[in-house]
């Protein structure tokens, strides 16, 4: 029989250890890695197979330009999981993901998407999504009220993002946008900021439980486009609001909820729901990993990174 040993100094522990006696890790929470998962180095060039990579990623023997590790993304702990892929036209993958699992307490998990035209965005959402997750697990730990704990995530997020904008930055200082969802075992809370979203998959009661802060769905509300004129707008895409040393006070949307049934929470960037964004158009997928999701946007055309996490949810009387 394998002995349990930590995940961190894989120092040897019993089954019932809340910390390991060796480096002091909490053994009941898991999460994504710091920096984020990444997808398998590549070991040689995908033409010439030279073994010569250097650290631009481009074949010293051929010239060819390899896949990043973060081109396909995917990760998995317990029944909450990601992918994240960068999709078929973008040079690179600027979304990221970050989630975790405190045993008995509830789930973690958090999407940014990197504005495109932002200098380090990748980086930027990357450092939101950890920054996030971390108070959001802290708070699972302490108890702490989720909309509080939501509110507390984002302005870690936008110190994580501010603290990347360099004097060279300018008006493309690094952004993106925000969205999270925290689950107990009696219910869920819902933050954003920008248009990413989250939908709750459950039969009848499905929802998409976020707006979008863009300036066409704001003219929408304000009656000034119809949701058909909005879909064709030149402004479709543009933020509202979103996280950066340029947005100024961010205060995220925040929505609290109760299922009375089993479902799915399903966290996505916009290069999933540009392609499926209704409800219906998501629901026969319900039941399948976030691959599928993924697949189903690869398929319509792949024009934006995409990234989902799969977050199922029972409640608990």
């Amino acid at each position: 029989m394998d002995i349990p040993k930590c995940p961190d100094c894989l120092a040897p522990i019993a089954m019932d250890d809340r910390f390991c006696e060796a480096c002091g890790r909490n053994l009941l929470v898991r999460r994504t890695p710091i920096g984020g998962p990444t997808g398998p180095a590549q070991a040689s060039c995908i033409l010439c197979g030279s073994p010569d990579i250097d650290d631009e990623h481009y074949c010293t023997q051929c010239g060819r330009h390899q896949p990043a590790a973060r081109d396909r993304v995917e990760y998995t702990l317990g029944q909450v999981s990601g992918v994240s892929d960068r999709g078929r036209r973008r040079a690179r993958n600027e979304d990221s993901m970050a989630f975790g699992v405190v045993g008995g307490r509830g789930v973690a998990a958090v999407v940014c998407d990197g504005v495109a035209s932002s200098e380090r965005a990748e980086q930027a959402s990357q450092a939101a999504a950890d920054a996030a997750t971390d108070v959001l697990l802290d708070a699972l730990i302490e108890g702490v009220d989720g909309e509080q704990a939501t509110i507390d995530a984002v302005a870690a997020a936008c110190l994580a993002v501010e603290q990347l904008e360099g004097p060279e930055a300018g008006a493309v200082a690094p952004s993106c946008t925000f969205v999270s969802v925290l689950t107990t075992p009696s219910g869920a809370t819902i933050g954003w900021v920008g248009d990413s979203r989250v939908y709750w998959l459950a039969g009848e009661s499905s929802a998409q439980l976020t707006k979008d802060d863009t300036w066409a769905a704001q003219l929408v509300a304000e009656g000034v486009l119809t949701e058909e004129e909005a879909k064709t707008d030149r402004r479709a895409h543009v933020l509202s609001r979103w996280i950066g040393a340029d947005a100024g006070q961010v205060v995220p949307s925040v929505v609290s909820l109760q299922p009375t049934e089993p479902g799915v929470f399903l966290l996505c960037s916009d290069g999933l729901h540009n392609y499926r964004p209704d409800v219906e158009d998501l629901l026969p997928l319900a039941s399948c990993g976030p691959e599928e999701y993924v697949k189903v946007a690869l398929e319509a055309g792949g024009h934006d990174n995409i990234t989902v996490v799969v977050v199922p949810f029972t409640p608990q009387s």
